[in-house]
């Protein structure tokens, strides 16, 4: 095992160096993109541009450009945004991470709680009219856009009815947990629900397929033949095994809300968290900020990848053979 998780992360070393090296490449080697230009601002002359390049090291080799921008960003940390001079990328970085952080992770709890009682439940009595019932509510739940309930959960709870049923709702945006735990909870419930909802009908569904496929294997009809309690047949068998390919899919999803895909959530709650950062950087075309929160994203994806591959291999025996 330990073998096998050693190489999975040595693996994730290599695919993030490739992933920073593509990203570098992709903003500032693609032709017709000029940073130079975009730092100095319009009609700046030759001299000006030149005195730009030289100053942000952009009049070296691209190989030498990649190395001293990755040193700034992760070992002297001192790379600054090209919109806001002198303002440092990394603390709005680790400014933004603990909003975004505890948006996911909530949300998270939320749905994996939620989506493992709904597939449990419709595979457990399948055939009958709880099941049905189940795959429709989830079916309903998946194609709620979150943006609009996003705005309808706002209009509801910090305007029509918020002098009455949801006075308890703050104002949006985000308190931080260490200088009010109580507000910070309160200021997140209705963003971790409206974020989760989706998630839940997903993977509830999700779950109940993969269930319902693994009642039909051999060494499920062997435990029923053995006499075991319908209880601890899913509990013990079926679930372990059908766990894989929702820890698949989750693995890719938090990661991906990790690295800022929640941005329309953030938007809608008014939290400053690393997707609205991103947006405001790509608004500003900030290249700095930009490469910044792209490898941040990659960094979360690679991670739980690696992460998802370990589980598997806790889940199933067999992987760590591959």
């Amino acid at each position: 095992m330990l073998r096998f998780a050693l190489s999975r992360f040595a693996s994730m070393i290599f695919v993030f160096i490739s992933i920073s090296i593509l990203v570098f490449l992709i903003f500032f080697a693609t032709p017709g993109v000029d940073p130079a230009a975009r730092i100095a601002g319009r009609n700046a002359d030759p001299a000006t541009l030149a005195a730009v390049r030289h100053s942000f090291g952009l009049d070296r080799p691209l190989p030498v450009q990649y190395l001293i921008m990755m040193k700034k960003l992760f070992i002297t940390q001192d790379l600054t945004s090209f919109v806001n001079r002198g303002q440092k990328v990394v603390p709005e970085i680790l400014a933004a991470t603990p909003v975004t952080i505890s948006l996911v992770v909530g949300a998270a709890v939320l749905w994996v709680i939620f989506a493992i009682l709904m597939g449990v439940t419709a595979a457990a009595r399948r055939g009958r009219p709880i099941d049905p019932i189940l795959m429709a509510v989830g079916l309903i739940m998946l194609s709620i856009p979150p943006y609009w309930l996003g705005e309808v959960t706002n209009l509801i709870t910090q305007d029509r009815l918020h002098s009455t049923v949801f006075a308890w709702v703050p104002p949006l945006g985000y308190t931080p947990f260490s200088q009010n735990p109580t507000q910070w909870f309160l200021g997140l419930v209705l963003p971790w629900t409206v974020l989760a909802v989706g998630y839940i009908g997903l993977y509830g569904r999700v779950l109940r397929s993969s269930l319902v496929e693994t009642y039909s294997q051999d060494f499920v009809r062997t435990a029923k033949a053995k006499g075991l309690s319908p209880r601890r047949i899913m509990l013990r068998h079926a679930l372990r095994t059908s766990m894989i390919t929702f820890v698949s899919l989750f693995g890719l999803d938090f990661a991906a809300l990790l690295g800022g895909a929640a941005l329309l959530i953030e938007v809608v709650f008014g939290l400053p968290g690393i997707g609205k950062l991103t947006y405001d950087s790509l608004e500003n075309f900030d290249l700095p900020v930009i490469l910044a929160t792209v490898l941040y994203a990659a960094f979360f994806v690679v991670l739980l990848n690696a992460i998802v591959d370990l589980f598997y291999a806790v889940l199933d025996p067999r992987v760590r053979r591959v």
